[in-house]
């Protein structure tokens, strides 16, 4: 901690994600900034750090060791809950994300609706190896850094188990067997929630892709937002609770605020001026910085402008808008560390 700072990393981190004033702007990330050149300098690599709890551990510890944010987040893909639930996962290589080879609900309308989450999935690998990565974290850091958790929520869930097409059909041919399904899996999220925040999380990040691209506001509103507001309130004053939403969102904004989340990770297709806007005070805004464009294929100096432009415009948390591309240069992600801290030595009140 520098002379300038007066708060720990995790302080700082909770109390910018609740809306709270910090000594400076925090260095947030709630998804995965994993790069292959992290994985080079630590000798850690994929696929073995999905489902290994200890290179989990340390590649999740890169993120602030080499390049200097106030998280860490072991959870690198968006299938270590469908894995457990029994979808069929190509854990792929070194450089490209996990993909799923087999949706075990596929054929959505055809099947009979006696499925139900296995009652022991926080046991199987890798969600029991992301439960011990968290412990580990928190062991190492304490105070020192925020360890963020993730959980993918029913929504998403539903697209790995029944496959995008079947699921989104399933919305306008059987919209009651949908909503069976989506109250089944709400359970998934939740009880993992809890088990994540018991081993020491300090910020839940929960990701569900119900976005404009491909469903419309009026069916996030009916099918998921009762969904969502039950899970914060059974979280509530557990830790901060932030909605990863990849894709347009602005038409439903209001609803993410209704549904009780502290924060919403927000992708750069959305236009900041109306999100701030839409939010309102009512709901904090993170991400906002490209990552195709602006971090893998731009240079330090785009960077840092990307950085300034969002934080001029009022965001307070700028990020990656998702899961870094695994090729991303380390120099670009420091670039973000390092220009968040300029703009705060000129603007300390923040």
């Amino acid at each position: 901690m520098s002379a300038s700072e007066q708060m720990a990393g995790s302080e700082r981190v909770i109390a910018a994600v609740r809306g709270q004033e910090v000594d400076r702007f925090p260095l947030v990330t709630p998804t995965s900034v994993v790069t292959v050149e992290s994985m080079t300098v630590t000798g850690v690599y994929f696929p073995e750090a999905h489902t290994d709890p200890y290179k989990m551990a340390a590649l999740a510890a890169a993120g602030h060791e080499l390049l200097g944010f106030d998280t860490v987040i072991p959870y690198f893909s968006i299938l270590l809950e469908a894995a457990a639930l029994g979808c069929e996962v190509d854990w792929n290589s070194v450089d490209a994300m996990p993909a799923i080879k087999i949706n075990p609900l596929k054929n959505l309308l055809e099947r009979k609706w006696d499925w139900r989450p296995p009652a022991n999935f926080l046991d199987r690998q890798p969600v029991k190896a992301l439960l011990v990565a968290i412990r580990l974290l928190k062991k190492r850091y304490g105070r020192r850094v925020a360890v963020v958790g993730k959980v993918i929520g029913p929504w998403t869930l539903a697209y790995h188990l029944c496959g995008v097409q079947d699921f989104l059909l399933g919305l306008v041919l059987e919209p009651e067997a949908v909503r069976e399904l989506l109250e089944r899996l709400l359970a998934v999220p939740l009880r993992l929630a809890v088990a994540e925040i018991e081993a020491g999380v300090d910020v839940l990040t929960w990701a569900d892709h119900a976005t404009s691209d491909l469903v419309s506001a009026a069916a996030y509103r009916d099918f998921l937002l009762p969904l969502h507001q039950r899970a914060m309130e059974q979280l509530a004053g557990s830790c901060p609770v932030i909605l990863h939403t990849c894709g347009r969102a602005t038409d439903r904004v209001a609803y993410f605020a209704r549904a009780g989340f502290t924060a919403f990770h927000f992708d750069s297709r959305n236009p900041v001026g109306d999100l701030l806007s839409l939010a309102n005070g009512r709901l904090n805004l993170i991400g906002g910085i490209n990552n195709p464009q602006t971090l893998l294929n731009g240079k330090v100096k785009e960077v840092r402008a990307t950085i300034e432009g969002l934080l001029q415009a009022g965001i307070k948390m700028v990020a990656p808008e998702c899961a870094v591309p695994l090729r991303t240069p380390n120099q670009n992600l420091r670039a973000i560390v390092q220009a968040v801290r300029d703009f705060s030595r000129r603007h300390r009140k923040v």
